[in-house]
């Protein structure tokens, strides 16, 4: 039976999805992008500040459904421009410093709110 996640350390869901559903040991996250879950609104900055505070509220929903970056097996990363692909990904090589999870990086034309990153992963729960 899938079991709805949702904690109130990461943005709410901005449309009819959950943060994470949790159904036989996996937890699939939704994709996260740089809302900072007090205020609602985008972070300022540019790539380096949008991609840690993506990561910063993937690690909330992680923890609300038992899991963390060590029990993640797969993250999909979808970025506006791949010209940031080196920026992001040397601050997402700092949440997963070892036995990092699959990945697939995706050039998106447009993602929500215009932001420039968004990241979405499943993980095991413990």
């Amino acid at each position: 039976m899938k079991e709805i996640i949702s904690t109130e350390d990461a943005p709410k869901a901005i449309g009819p999805y959950s943060q994470a559903v949790r159904w036989n040991g996996l937890a699939f996250l939704s994709g996260q992008i740089p809302l900072d879950p007090a205020t609602g609104q985008i972070v300022e900055g540019g790539i380096e500040e949008q991609t840690v505070r993506v990561l910063e509220n993937l690690r909330a929903v992680l923890e609300a459904a038992g899991a963390s970056f060590e029990t993640v097996l797969k993250t999909t990363i979808f970025v506006k421009d791949l010209g940031d692909f080196a920026k992001v990904n040397e601050i997402y090589a700092r949440y997963f410093p070892v036995n990092p999870p699959a990945r697939a990086t995706v050039e998106a034309a447009r993602l929500p709110r215009d932001v420039r990153v968004e990241i979405e992963a499943i993980a095991y729960t413990k």
